[in-house]
């Protein structure tokens, strides 16, 4: 029987639920179908704390290794502490988590050595099509290989040291700071990155457990960051980070209590690393994030460069451009001394190094990064997306000085504002960004367009 893996392979990894969509068979043929395209001699595997992850990547691990790869075992790990062992060991690697989904499902992030994305353009596409001819036939026999061997590595302080020696934290004072791991891979990592800074810290859900028993490992919805905004302002902290499931994302709370805009970060980050680089490079933002950020980047003597949602096409475009940074609305930031992947944990480190580098709060301190007036992204369910698109393009089309771009969905600029309607590639939903000089006028764009979407 051939397996079904169209709703299993996605644009840029493997996600879906288990038993239901794929189990530790399927994995063991997703081991060796990496293993043939990518043409590895050597892969690395890690894998966060769900209760299905030690048995895939064990089987996946079985498919390598009976194609003749050696395996190294990392074990638990975030996701951009995979990255880091692929850039470090410069291997293949991949990385069993389902981020911040639910329990029941899990999934695979793949990647070339040197933490280079595997998606459909880059071997995903031949990943999947070997695994449903293997489903159906087998795994065709390869008597003339000598099976792989498997050893255990941990480099979980090597990583550590990595991240810190890319952030100048001496001399920065003490700061008190929350972190809410939600119970992911946060809990894991962030005791060894922040041991031996000048940091109180205040730990909430640091107890690895897939299940999720506290909240969604997602600090994007903001119904998840409610009790980390609650213990900032209880213990009167500096700021709170809220990691999501396999932290490689990371969200700010400052000391108000207030979420920050990962556009703010992203700026906040790319000005401190065009100052390491002395006033030069080249930075990467998605069309979502503000305007403040190509701004700031500019105004640091840096050249931004807009691209289109999605970390494959973020670091496609790092790799071009021999970019310095990139960030996007999603909170995804990738360095190019990271090997262009991304780590929340390192924009972290350059947050807590900025605010403990100056007197005043991280409010105030961010001030110059956050500018306008966003919305945030706000989904609404469309079973047409296409046409809908074409019909909101129209309406837009009579108005006078109005400009579109449509890189991603659709972009729709005013004179003091814009708004992104974009499809989402799983779902029938229209994702809509907007932002504006003033408040009001992001409002009224907001509502206008909401209403078009959902007539």
């Amino acid at each position: 029987m051939v397996a079904d893996l169209s709703q299993l392979v996605k644009a840029y990894d493997v996600r879906g639920v288990v038993p239901d969509q794929w189990d530790e068979p399927l994995a063991e043929l997703f081991g060796a179908a990496f293993v043939q395209v990518t043409d590895a001699a050597a892969i690395v595997i890690g894998h966060d704390m769900r209760p299905s992850s030690p048995g895939l990547a064990a089987a996946f691990a079985r498919g390598a290794t009976a194609r003749g790869a050696d395996v190294t075992l990392i074990g638990l790990c975030s996701t951009d502490q995979l990255y880091y062992a692929s850039g470090a060991l410069d291997l293949p690697g991949a990385m069993f988590t389902a981020s911040h989904n639910p329990a029941r499902y899990n999934g695979i992030k793949l990647c070339r050595a040197g933490a280079a994305p595997v998606g459909q353009d880059t071997g995903l596409t031949e990943i999947r099509t070997l695994v449903e001819q293997w489903s159906e036939h087998g795994l065709p026999v390869t008597t003339a290989t000598t099976p792989g061997t498997v050893t255990e590595r941990d480099t979980l302080s090597d990583y550590a040291a990595h991240l810190l020696g890319l952030v100048g934290l001496d001399g920065i004072r003490p700061l008190k700071v929350v972190v809410d791991a939600g119970n992911g891979m946060g809990g894991h990592t962030v005791p060894t990155v922040f041991a031996g800074l000048p940091l109180d810290l205040v730990p909430m859900y640091f107890e690895l457990d897939g299940t999720f028993p506290n909240h969604e490992a997602n600090p994007l919805d903001p119904k998840n960051i409610v009790d980390l905004q609650a213990r900032v302002l209880a213990e009167g902290a500096d700021l709170g980070l809220a990691f999501d499931g396999d932290a490689d994302r990371c969200f700010v709370v400052d000391e108000r209590g207030e979420g920050v805009s990962p556009s703010a970060i992203t700026a906040l980050v790319a000005a401190r690393e065009l100052a390491r680089n002395g006033g030069k490079g080249t930075v990467i933002h998605n069309l979502i994030t503000s305007w403040s950020v190509p701004e700031v980047v500019r105004e640091n003597g840096g050249t931004p460069v807009r691209t289109r949602v999605g970390h494959s096409f973020i670091k496609a475009e790092m790799a071009e451009h021999g970019a310095i940074f990139g960030g996007e609305h999603s909170a995804h930031y990738y360095f190019r001394d990271f090997w262009n992947a991304d780590t929340g944990m390192l924009a972290a480190l350059h947050v807590l190094a900025a605010l403990g580098g100056q007197d005043g709060p991280l409010s105030g301190l961010l001030d110059s990064y956050d500018r306008y007036a966003g919305s945030g992204e706000i989904n609404s369910t469309v079973t047409d997306q296409a046409g809908k698109l074409a019909e909101i393009r129209a309406e837009y089309a009579s108005r006078d000085g109005v400009r579109f771009d449509e890189l991603d969905g659709l972009t729709v600029t005013g004179e003091d504002w814009w708004f992104n309607l974009r499809p989402s590639n799983t779902e029938p939903l229209l994702r809509l960004n907007v932002e504006a000089r003033e408040k009001k006028t992001m409002t009224a764009v907001r509502d206008e367009v909401l209403a078009l979407v959902r007539a």
